[in-house]
This record gives structure tokens, C-alpha cells and sequence, in this order.
């Protein structure tokens, strides 16, 4: 099916004439106080203005034209012009937590901002992976309800770089991913999503195909004192509760966030009725304590904690009893040294994974009963200076830490063999991370030179140290390689370089990238396990080389008076690009009569390259009537193998239409995704159809502090699925692929103070 009609309506545009007329608005911060001598200066003209001790101001101005606000204390912004406009500036503060996504072009990086506004959500994310749905270029793959992560044209695992608050991690414990960085972070405590869309960046650790980092809520806009807001939803399909508190007190020098969520989420029903396995219950919080030693100081203590209860995952043979996790941090900068160096600030953080999953509620349980506890340990950080030897140059340098380790068994009793009940159940021990260590320090340095008022070039350098080990290996995995395996290191050279022209609300960009990835934990030492991708066992390779992604990217962005549009075009080719083939050496360790007999093994390939586009149209019918749309493709290949990458996202596009007043908003949204036919044969994929889901959702404030919002969600009952989702025999009742919710109501409640 080929939705025509989602590109021609990407090109519907109204043109109005704008006339020259005094405009009025008034100027506040966040909480409503307002400010006084912000400069009001209207682009492309010499009119400016200065705002009273009311925050009032008027301007002779273009209607639909544009105006930029500058204040000394508060954060510039450019807004389109109405009459009677309320503008809210933001303070000026040390952020710890942003990799700095399109601000300043000689602080800025190359990529997109995505903003979360839970105030005005209808809807209850059951973990940050739903946030990515409506982001370009992104799919979600999901193993259940609760475990999904997000893919990004075809990078996919340790190919992102997933960071939590410029540069915390959590990551997985389980092989099957039933437990990534996503289900571990409190979706509403998000506040934006920042995306650096290919190799572009040497600043934040190994780099090969992006980097995603999930901001938390500022406090810099919030006044001195006691506030915060509690949260409450419900969602008919599935029976769906979650609750939320979030609190902060706030002085100048101190200040103390408190966050917690419960979520408890039953099992769905697809658009035809049929219920899905997907029901599960979590806890989070979290408690960020900040101090500033001085006005150019900044000191921030983070500690979180999660647990998952009773996971049903429909995707995988195994279900979740718990997964638990913790994570601390602590940040420190400063700003303002030196004419010389503008900012130094360090970076340091420790998480902990601990995840059963067991076969207890599967059919496969009346033969074995089997149960795997494993384990995770992250911990690292990153130390950077930036100097600014003129003010058209500023070098970012430094240093950055990863070092993981993965450890745990899969405890099986055999009741049943070959059909027979045993009188004796056997009991067997297998090793599945088998005790394992991948460490990563990384030394960088990038700096960006302003070549004119509107250009700014980018490069940058990185060398990885990259050493892995193996303590506690299988005698048959020592065996496979030689009865030995000995610690390897490497060292791989990564850099960037971008140019970057803006004029007139116009914006080119070229960018190149070479982006090196060390083999991951699971594709070094995972040994006979099914790692959830398809029913093979899977058996990894020490001896992996790096992969190298070689990307070229070009994006122009246009904005006009009511309409903004912009396109990206990229290519990756792909050296040493690790995959997993079967191997007729390597037969079926467990299970050896069951389908397919033969194991998988991961190696290199010389070439596998992927290329696409992504397109936004935007438009402004009034400062509080728009139109958004967007399209995505990517087109991945094999070379080596002829055939297309595995679990590539298909044509989507996003149509919406928002209606957004002070008290009260409306949204009427579209997703339409074409059919995936371009398949991967050594993985096993099938063709998927395409499919168009409808949501509409609104909310109003019926007082100071309360949000009431509301949503239909998939309003005409599509039974449908998503390429990247599948699920197997063992389900249950599921087979081949996990269907999404069908039609769904939800209420949502959130109070502020």
C-alpha cells in the first residue's frame, strides 16, 4: 500500500501578504513576573524597542514576522509576531546536563531538539522509548510493553549512543534487551530529547551511528521556594494506572528535586480483540540535590533507583520476575575562569542492573524449568575544558570513561527429555555473560572557528583505548577458539568534520563523519544463547574488528513568515560492519533436535552501506492554529550478503494539526507507515504490511495549576504491527509478530504548584 498522499500533503502551503502594524505583547518569565528593558528588535528592519516594568511593549512591525528578545539575564528567542503575545523568557544558568543541540552556532552541534511538554500530554508513555514514536527517522522495537528502545534509520543497540543527562548510563543486563536505558528513567521527568543524527560529534563517548541523550527538567527557569506538580492517568485498554509526584524547594545557593512514578499496566487487546501479554508494574525515584559555591559554579548529586515487577514479555520466550536498577552521579562545573578558558566541568557516574528472567508461565516450562539472574556494572566520566583563545574560535577538549561488566547464569532443571519424564530432574548450570569486561577510555578534542557572521566550520579528533576480557569462559567456547582467549585491546580513530551557513532564517549544512564502534559485549562473548532477534542460538566472536561507519549528511532548513521547511539527505558506507551468520560448524547446543539445528556466529563483512532523507513542512495558520508534517526514508544494504539490512524502518510520515490557546489545546494527529517488503533473508524477516492510525487529543486548565487532558487513541481500531516488533511460539497465544494496541481512551490529570 503506498500512501501517495503523505508526501503531496507536505507541500500545502497558504501564502498571506503580511502589512506593517504596532504590535503589543507583554514580556514574563516562567512563573508569570515581569520583565523589564528586554530589547524587542524586529528582524530584517531597524525597529526595535525596550519592554516597561509591566513587561509591556509595542513594536511597528510586520504581522507574521518575526521579532527577537534579548535580556541580559534570560535566554534569547525568536518568536513570530501577533497581537496581544505573551512571551515567557527563560534565566541564564550553568546546564549541566545538555550536549548543546542548535543554540549558539560556535557552542552548538549538529542535530535536533525534541521537547516533551508533560503538562500537556493526554496520554501516559509507558516508558521513554514511547516519546521517540513522532521523531523522524525513528522506530521502536519492542520486546513487550515494558521493554522497547529506539532505532534510528538502521542503527540499532550499541550502534546509538544512549545517555541519560549528557552522559549518565544505565545499560542492559539482559541479552535479550529485555531491560534497556529506556525502562530505567522516569518518562515524565524528561523535558527534551536531544539527537545528534550521525558520527558528528568526537565530545561524547564512541560515536557510530548517533547520539540520543534524554534531558531531565531544568530548575533554572523555577522561582526561589517550595513547588512541583502531581500527575495522574488512566487508560481503558488494558486497564492502565500511573501516578506521578515530582517536588522541588529552590534557594540561590541550594536546591533539592524529588521525583517518583508507580506504573501498573495490564495486558492489551490488538484492533481485532485478541489480548496481548504485556502487562507489568514499575517504581521509580529520584532525588537530585544541587548547590552553586558561587554565581559561576555549579555542583549537582544524582541517585536514582527502579524496579520492574511480574514483565510479560510478548516478544521473547522468557518473562521478567524483576528488574531492578540504581544510579548515581555527581557534576561539577565552572564557568568563566579565564578570557582564555570559558568553562571546565567533570563528570562522574556508577549504575547497577539486576534482572531474573524465567520460562515459569511458558509452555516450554512443563519439559524445563529455567531461570536467568543477571547482573550489570557501569561506571565513568568525563572531564572537559573549553578554551576560547579569540571570539571566533572555541576548542572543546578532554577526556571520557566507560567500563562495563556483565556477569550471570541461566539455571535450567530438565523434567522432560525427548519426550519422557525424568525420575530424577537434571539440574544444569550455563554461563551466559560469562563474567566479562569491555572498558572505554576515550581522549578528544574538537574546535569550532567561525569563518564569517553567518558560517561556522567544525573538526574534530578522537582516539579510543579500547580493552575487553573474558574471566569465567565455557570450556566449549574456550575450545571454539583454540583453548585459549587471550585479553584484546585496540585503538580506534574517530573525527568530524561540518560547515555551517546561516542567513536570513536560512540554514545549509555539509557534514562527514567517521564513526568507530568496538564490538559490543553480546556479539564478543555471548555463547549458545538466543539473544531475541530470531530462534537461532547465537555465539559470539572475541576477535571482532571495530566497525567503521562513514556518513556524509546535507540538511537546509528554511523558515519563512508562517511556514518552515527543511530536508536531510544522508549516506553511511559501512567497513567491517558486524552481523551474524549461521555456521554448519557450530550446531545446536540446547535443544539440539529443535529447529534450526545450526547455531549463529557474529563476524565482519567488507561493505554494507545505508542512505535516505527526511523531510519536515511546518505551517503557522496563527500564532495558535498549526500544521506539522513530516517524512523519513532509509535504505539499507548488505553488500557483502545482496540482500537489505535486518529490521530497517519503513516510509512513515507524521500529519498533525494543534489548535493551542492559554487555558485549553487541541491535536488531531496521523502516523502512516508504507509496507516494508525490502527484507533480510539471513535473519529470517517477513514482509509487513503498511498501516495509518489516528489519534485526537485536548485538555484545558480549569484553574491556576490544573490540567485536565484527555485522548483517543487509534481511534478507528486498526489491528496492525510494526517491522521491528515480532514474538515467537513460546508467547502463548502469539506468533510471528506482537500486534499493537487496539482503540484506546485515556484521562489525565496533573495539578502544579
Amino acid at each position: 500500500m503506498k500512501y501517495i498522499f503523505m508526501i503531496i500533503a507536505m507541500f500545502v502551503a497558504i501564502i498571506i501578504n503580511a502589512q506593517e502594524s504596532v504590535v503589543k505583547g507583554k514580556i514574563t518569565d516562567y512563573d508569570g513576573k515581569a520583565i523589564e528593558n528586554a530589547l524587542i528588535k524586529a528582524e530584517n528592519s531597524n525597529q526595535f524597542t525596550e519592554s516597561d516594568k509591566e513587561g509591556n511593549f509595542s513594536i511597528k512591525a510586520d504581522k507574521g514576522g518575526y521579532v527577537e528578545i534579548t535580556h541580559v539575564a534570560y535566554k534569547t528567542k525568536l518568536v513570530l509576531l501577533e497581537n496581544s503575545m505573551q512571551i515567557i523568557l527563560y534565566e541564564k544558568a550553568i546546564d549541566l546536563d545538555v550536549i548543546i543541540v542548535k543554540a549558539d552556532p560556535m557552542n552548538d552541534i549538529t542535530g535536533s531538539t525534541i521537547i516533551y511538554d508533560d503538562i500537556k500530554s493526554a496520554t501516559q508513555p509507558r516508558n521513554v522509548s514511547d516519546l521517540f514514536k513522532d521523531i523522524p527517522g525513528f522506530g521502536i522495537q519492542k520486546r513487550g510493553a515494558y521493554a522497547s528502545e529506539p532505532v534510528f534509520r538502521s542503527f540499532k543497540y550499541e550502534q546509538l549512543n544512549v545517555q541519560y543527562d549528557g552522559g549518565m548510563k544505565i545499560l542492559n543486563a539482559c541479552p535479550n534487551r529485555m531491560d534497556p536505558i529506556t525502562t530505567h528513567v522516569i518518562p515524565e521527568e524528561i523535558e527534551k530529547i536531544e539527537l545528534v543524527k550521525g558520527p558528528f560529534t568526537v565530545r561524547f563517548g564512541q560515536n557510530f551511528g548517533g547520539i540520543i541523550n534524554m534531558v531531565s527538567k531544568s530548575i533554572n527557569s523555577r522561582k526561589n521556594g517550595f513547588s512541583g506538580n502531581l500527575e495522574t492517568g488512566y487508560e481503558t485498554n488494558g486497564n492502565n494506572f500511573t501516578t506521578r509526584g515530582s517536588f522541588l524547594y529552590k534557594k540561590d545557593k541550594f536546591d533539592i528535586t524529588l521525583n517518583g512514578s508507580y506504573r501498573d499496566y495490564g495486558d492489551y487487546t490488538d484492533g481485532e480483540g485478541t489480548e496481548v501479554p504485556s502487562s507489568f508494574k514499575s517504581t521509580d525515584y529520584s532525588v537530585k540535590v544541587g548547590y552553586n559555591p558561587a554565581e559561576n559554579q555549579r555542583l549537582k548529586f544524582t541517585w536514582r533507583q527502579s524496579f520492574g515487577r511480574d514483565i510479560k514479555h510478548a516478544g521473547l520466550m522468557m518473562d521478567s520476575p524483576w528488574d531492578d536498577s540504581y544510579l548515581a552521579g555527581l557534576d561539577y562545573k565552572i564557568t568563566e575562569l579565564s578570557p582564555m578558558i570559558s568553562s571546565i566541568m567533570f563528570k562522574g557516574f556508577y549504575s547497577y542492573v539486576d534482572h531474573l528472567m524465567t520460562n515459569e508461565d511458558r509452555p516450554s516450562f512443563k519439559a524445563t524449568d529455567a531461570a536467568s539472574n543477571v547482573f550489570a556494572t557501569t561506571y565513568g566520566g568525563k572531564a572537559e575544558v573549553i578554551i576560547s583563545p579569540s571570539d571566533k574560535l572555541n576548542i572543546f577538549t578532554g577526556l571520557d570513561a566507560n567500563m562495563i561488566a556483565r556477569d550471570g547464569d541461566r539455571i535450567r532443571i530438565i523434567k522432560i527429555m525427548n519426550g519422557k519424564p525424568l525420575p530424577e530432574p537434571k539440574t544444569k548450570v550455563d554461563k551466559i555473560w560469562q563474567d566479562s569486561e569491555l572498558n572505554d577510555v576515550g581522549v578528544f578534542a574538537e574546535a569550532k572557528y567561525k569563518v564569517t557572521e553567518q558560517s561556522v566550520i567544525t573538526a574534530g579528533l578522537r582516539s579510543d583505548f579500547i580493552s575487553a576480557a573474558i574471566n569465567d569462559p565455557e570450556q566449549d567456547f574456550l575450545d571454539l577458539y583454540g583453548g585459549e582467549i587471550k585479553d584484546q585491546s585496540e585503538v580506534n580513530i574517530s573525527g568530524n568534520i561540518s560547515y555551517v551557513y546561516n542567513m536570513n532564517r536560512t540554514q545549509l549544512q555539509f557534514a562527514f563523519g567517521r564513526g568507530v564502534r568496538t564490538a559490543s559485549m553480546i556479539e564478543r562473548f555471548i555463547n549458545h544463547f538466543n539473544i531475541g532477534i530470531d530462534p537461532y542460538e547465537y555465539v559470539g566472536n572475541p576477535y571482532l574488528d571495530p566497525e567503521v561507519n562513514n556518513q556524509f549528511e546535507f540538511s537546509v532548513n528554511q523558515k519563512f513568515s508562517k511556514m518552515e521547511l527543511g530536508a536531510t539527505v544522508f549516506y553511511s558506507f559501512m567497513q567491517d560492519y558486524i552481523t551474524a551468520i549461521v555456521d554448519e560448524d557450530l550446531p545446536r547446543k540446547f535443544m539440539p533436535s529443535v529447529q534450526p539445528i545450526y547455531a549463529k556466529r557474529f563476524i565482519n563483512i567488507d561493505n554494507a552501506m545505508q542512505t535516505g532523507f527526511e523531510f519536515y513542512f511546518n505551517y503557522n495558520f496563527t500564532n495558535s492554529f498549526h500544521f506539522l508534517s513530516d517524512v523519513s526514508y532509509t535504505y539499507g544494504q548488505n553488500k557483502d550478503f545482496d540482500e537489505p539490512l535486518p529490521q530497517v524502518v519503513p516510509l512513515t510520515a507524521h500529519l498533525s494539526l494543534n489548535y493551542e490557546k492559554e487555558k485549553y489545546w487541541f491535536n488531531f494527529r496521523s502516523r502512516l507507515v508504507d509496507s516494508q517488503d525490502r527484507i533480510s533473508e539471513t535473519f529470517r524477516e517477513t514482509v509487513t504490511p503498511g498501516f495509518a492510525t489516528f489519534d485526537l487529543s485536548g485538555g484545558f486548565k480549569p484553574f491556576k495549576g490544573m490540567t485536565i487532558g484527555a485522548a483517543v487513541l487509534n481511534i478507528f481500531d486498526k489491528a496492525y504491527y510494526e517491522h521491528l516488533n515480532f514474538s515467537y511460539k513460546n508467547s502463548n497465544i502469539m506468533s510471528g509478530r506482537i500486534l499493537e494496541p487496539g482503540r484506546n481512551f485515556t484521562l489525565y490529570l496533573n495539578y502544579s504548584f
